[in-house]
């Protein structure tokens, strides 16, 4: 029996994505920049495919800017606001984002900049009141991830970028794991930018797209031929943005059913695997993503670890992943974790298990089955060290 229970990580790309892929490389192959005929139907291809991501956001097709993905998106946001000034100014993202948002803070700290990581509750959310003290008058980006990939917890977007527009200061989203999962709509969220990655919504891979607010001007990430318009130069790749267009229009059609049936799923699991005193729910229960189910382990040796578990399923045909990282052989605690308040030794502990449209409950009862026996095994180790 396989199961894969790591959505969160990559989705399988939908047949119907595929199809459109397949047609885009063997009818609609020319240069989407050209004037002829061959050109004329490739950009078509990519208009048609703007329409369907910008109605995923109930955005405007001409705020879409497709990139490679998320990454490419949270880093041009960052950098491109930094390039508009020439002395270092005042950043605030919060401490559970996404390395692709962290790391291009760090870059700019280094080079003067002043970040203030906002702290999270032991739920990994953000107090609005956190960020009304966190922001001054040279503040020129404030940027909080949606949806946390690592413990699900969902932040009160609306709410921050309400305070973020008030003192006039641009509010970005990373809603890399949201979109598909949780309706999206940016004129109610009032949001200045918003990241977007295709492989997550069961679209290809190396593809996403940034929302950029009507009248808001950036930088343009890479010059030349003037693509996207004059904001990201380069020969779009047709068949990967055609994919995730086809992927976008599906994740809008399906999304309120598929949310609710992946939120009773969730909680199934959550029920199933209640009895386990090793087991610690992390993130919100309720302010979560529908798909999400995530867990640290309460245990007092270093024999049992997140990805020890992970390895443990993987042998029973049962994916999932684990939050900490292993670098020169040394366990590296969840930075995640660590920021929601929990030990060094917990951070390393943590698994997430997210579903997605192939779960079925019949998938859950044996996950939480197999699950429970591998810490059971687990146990007597702890015991005799």
């Amino acid at each position: 029996m396989q199961i894969y229970l790591d959505h969160s990580a990559t989705t399988p790309t939908r047949p119907e994505a595929i199809a459109a892929m397949t047609d885009a490389l063997t009818r609609v192959w020319g240069n989407p920049s050209s004037l002829h005929a061959w050109g004329q139907a490739a950009a078509t291809a990519i208009e048609r495919a703007r329409m369907q991501v910008a109605q995923l956001l109930s955005a405007e097709p001409e705020s879409i800017v497709f990139t490679s993905g998320g990454t490419e998106s949270n880093n041009w946001v960052l950098s491109s606001i930094a390039r508009q000034y020439d002395i270092p100014q005042h950043l605030i993202v919060s401490s559970v984002e996404h390395s692709a948002v962290l790391a291009p803070a760090r870059m700019l700290e280094a080079l003067g900049w002043d970040v203030t990581y906002l702290p999270v509750d032991r739920s990994g959310r953000v107090h609005p009141s956190d960020l009304q003290r966190a922001l001054r008058p040279d503040t020129v980006l404030v940027s909080v991830i949606y949806g946390q990939s690592e413990v699900g917890t969902v932040q009160p977007i609306r709410v921050l970028a309400d305070i973020a527009r008030s003192r006039g200061v641009p509010f970005h989203t990373d809603a890399v794991q949201v979109a598909g999962r949780l309706p999206l709509d940016v004129q109610q969220l009032c949001v200045d930018f918003l990241s977007l990655s295709s492989h997550k919504l069961y679209g290809p891979k190396g593809i996403g797209a940034l929302y950029v607010r009507p009248g808001l001007t950036l930088p343009p990430l890479l010059s030349g031929g003037g693509q996207e318009g004059g904001l990201r130069s380069g020969t779009q790749a047709v068949p990967n943005i055609a994919g995730f267009g086809v992927a976008a229009e599906l994740a809008v059609q399906e999304l309120e059913a598929e949310a609710q049936r992946l939120a009773s799923l969730r909680d199934r699991l959550f029920d199933r695997l209640s009895d386990v005193p090793m087991l610690i729910p992390t993130g919100h229960r309720t302010h979560r993503l529908p798909h999400h189910v995530s867990f640290c382990l309460d245990r007092r040796d270093d024999l049992v670890t997140g990805r020890s578990i992970v390895r443990q399923l993987n042998l029973a045909g049962i994916a999932i992943s684990s939050g900490s990282a292993c670098h020169s052989g040394q366990l590296t605690p969840s930075p995640v974790l660590s920021a929601m308040g929990y030990n060094d030794r917990m951070a390393t502990t943590g698994l997430r298990l997210t579903l997605g449209h192939s779960t079925t409950e019949a998938d859950i009862d044996w996950t939480a089955m197999v699950l429970k026996q591998v810490l059971a095994r687990s146990r007597p180790m702890v015991e005799m060290k």
